[in-house]
């Protein structure tokens, strides 16, 4: 059976083939442009509000971050099925050369509602990548390099949030601005699908694989009446109301809390967080891939001790006095958040099948950045009420307690047989 084979090859020594770290090595760049655009968003809203004057409020603010959220999220599921029933190569470069061309043209709107669409397709498009992406990588690295060739992955994205955080300063500067940033950043994501096309394929088939073609709602009910699976939802989504709160507000937090200009709250607000989450990746992937080699559950135990570190930085951030403060907090943050994202994709691989998986993962992303997306809102929302930033950050570090003692309910299969 294809899943007593993958749960077999978790404790194999054999290394990966080149083309398996090629893989990973190429998609990097894409995932870098994936989270590039997303925190450009972000990081140049003043300029951005200042130069479409009806955007208006912080609400209407948070309906365009939503605005891609909700599309992207209830795509993710079909980009998932797409991936798992054709080609993940073609699926990955599609996604990209169809999310650049729309990056691009976002250099060009004039209005809040242009904008708002924008955003709506740039999630049409967005969705078919993660999912395809996260399953190629577990399809060619099925033993104990999975955690941290997709950690290897998931760097790209910070280094992608790094790199958008700078782009106050363009938008601040009167040879580039904002639009200048969205164009650039489009033609370069067309550039790269070509060779990208060129360079990956799909992974062969394993030795006693056997792929079952699956409709969608078979394929949905298979995944609904899974425990192991609708636990690692909940898992995924509680973490990332946080999360997508300090992706995308934080900027706006640390300039209006400490008095900063847009460049330099930019940049403390991503620079030191996704530094801390590239070294978290680091040591969880290879931590959990080490700890799996004695325990069926190493993966879900790295994964539980990075949500730990959640609850005092999430209280920290909420009550920081001080930039040096926020930003320590926000590196403690950071750092958890490395170990739980490089475990994910790895840990919904010790629960579903493999011709599931990608349909698995675009589930997960259904739910959690449609949730991501109603908290941009309502953090935007709240904000203009005035209600207090503590209060708001104390309800996040519960909910971070909440998803330790999900993950730790999950069973992988191999223990339920």
């Amino acid at each position: 059976m294809p899943l007593a084979a993958e749960l077999s090859s978790l404790k194999s020594t054999a290394k990966p083939s080149r083309l398996a770290w090629l893989i990973v090595a190429m998609l990097v760049p894409v995932a870098l442009l994936n989270y590039l655009d997303r925190q450009m968003l972000a990081a140049m809203k003043t300029s951005m509000m200042n130069d479409i004057p009806d955007i208006a409020t912080k609400a209407n603010w948070g309906l365009v971050l939503g605005s891609f959220k909700w599309v992207y999220a209830v795509l993710s599921p079909v980009g998932g099925y797409v991936a798992d029933r054709i080609s993940r190569r073609n699926v990955i470069t599609a996604s990209l050369f169809i999310w650049s061309v729309v990056t691009w043209a976002t250099a060009y709107v004039t209005t809040f509602e242009q904008l708002v669409a924008a955003r709506a397709i740039m999630g049409i498009s967005e969705a078919f990548y993660i999912p395809a992406a996260l399953a190629l990588i577990t399809d060619y690295h099925r033993g104990p390099t999975r955690s941290t060739a997709v950690g290897l992955h998931q760097m790209g994205i910070y280094i992608g949030i790094i790199v958008g955080g700078f782009s106050g300063y363009v938008a601040e500067s009167p040879d580039f601005g904002w639009r200048w940033a969205f164009a650039a950043c489009g033609v370069v994501g067309v550039v790269y699908a070509l060779p990208l096309f060129a360079v990956v394929k799909n992974a062969p088939r394993a030795e006693g694989d056997v792929t079952e073609r699956l409709s969608p709602a078979a394929a949905i009910n298979q995944l609904a009446s899974n425990s192991g699976f609708i636990l690692l939802v909940l898992y995924f989504t509680l973490p990332a109301l946080a999360g997508w709160v300090v992706k995308d507000w934080m900027p706006d937090i640390l300039k209006e809390q400490f008095s900063l200009g847009q460049g330099k709250a930019g940049v403390s607000a991503v620079l030191y967080v996704q530094i801390a989450s590239l070294v978290g990746v680091l040591i969880g992937g290879a931590l959990a891939d080490r700890w799996m080699q004695k325990s069926i559950r190493g993966r879900i135990f790295v994964s539980a001790l990075g949500m730990t570190l959640f609850l005092p930085s999430l209280f920290g951030v909420g009550n920081a006095a001080t930039l040096g403060t926020a930003i320590a907090f926000l590196m403690l943050f950071g750092l958890g958040w490395g170990f739980f994202d490089c475990n994910n994709m790895p840990i919904l691989c010790q629960v579903v099948r493999p011709e599931l998986r990608a349909t698995g993962y675009g589930v997960m992303n259904l739910v959690s950045i449609s949730c991501g997306g109603f908290a941009d809102w309502g953090f935007g929302v709240l904000r203009d009420r005035g209600v207090p930033l503590n209060a708001i950050f104390g309800v996040f570090a519960g909910v971070a307690l909440l998803s330790v003692v999900i993950v730790l309910l999950i069973r992988p299969r191999e223990m339920q047989a």
